[in-house]
């Protein structure tokens, strides 16, 4: 497996084919995730059979409840443009943070790529921790945030809301990542006012989501990108997009 590395996040991974892995293929690929974030494979051409091979290879399968799920795939999502007269709404955020155990992985698989424009962003959470001035880090350091569900039809039985440590330290490779999701999901910060939480998570977020701690994504034919919820946020950017642009997506569970 040959894994070029991107700045400032995200890695091009060789020779691997979307399908069914073998243990020393995903614990490879476990690294590489932990390591860059983010992990793109060229021309895979995978159906949703051979995606969901892939994906269970990783541990066990997510599903957000009120999604639309692929037809005759339930453990996977369709995220598409098509038939809206405007354009989907995204903002930098963590897939299924308002949760207890939220998931370790997402993947996106390419089914229809627009002419032009459709790129997905990806931030670097473990320079946003890095790049904390140091007394700020100090004063955050044991501190946490509820984050809340937005948008979503759920059921009665469904979790709303998790509070999770503010920066967390990344179960593969043991380095400090920022967690934190789009502002209006962190309903609270342990310790501070509504005022000053709410001042807080949006300087955090501007922080995070700066140019040059971004890696822009372009979909070409064939892509599947994965990534590592615990390291990165992300984003769809649907300005501009010409096209229909049509994804498949999983999740996979984190560890208890």
């Amino acid at each position: 497996m040959n894994v070029t590395a991107l700045t400032p996040v995200g890695a091009l991974v060789d020779d691997v084919r979307v399908d069914e892995l073998d243990g020393p293929t995903v614990h490879l690929l476990q690294q590489a995730l932990g390591e860059h974030g983010v992990v793109i494979m060229r021309e895979q051409y995978a159906d949703d059979t051979r995606f969901l091979r892939f994906l269970r290879s990783f541990g066990e399968l997510m599903f957000t409840t009120g999604e639309t799920p692929v037809p005759g795939f339930d453990d996977l999502n369709v995220i598409s443009n098509v038939g809206r007269t405007t354009p989907p709404r995204s903002t930098f955020h963590v897939d299924t943070s308002y949760v207890r155990i939220p998931p370790a992985y997402t993947a996106l698989r390419a089914v229809e790529v627009p002419e032009s424009g459709g790129q997905t962003l990806f931030s670097n959470q473990y320079r946003a921790y890095d790049t904390l001035p140091e007394d700020m880090r100090l004063d955050l350091a044991d501190r946490t945030v509820e984050h809340v569900v937005t948008g979503l039809d759920l059921g009665d039985d469904d979790e709303t809301s998790a509070v999770h440590p503010l920066f967390r330290v990344h179960p593969v490779t043991g380095r400090t990542a920022l967690f934190l999701t789009t502002p209006k999901r962190c309903a609270s910060v342990s310790g501070m006012s509504s005022e000053q939480a709410e001042e807080l998570v949006r300087w955090l977020f501007e922080h995070s989501t700066r140019e040059d701690n971004v890696t822009r994504h372009a979909w070409a034919p064939g892509d599947v990108v994965m990534w590592d919820n615990r390291c990165v946020m992300h984003q769809a950017d649907h300005s501009g997009v010409v096209g229909d642009r049509v994804m498949h997506r999983g999740m996979v569970a984190d560890v208890a």
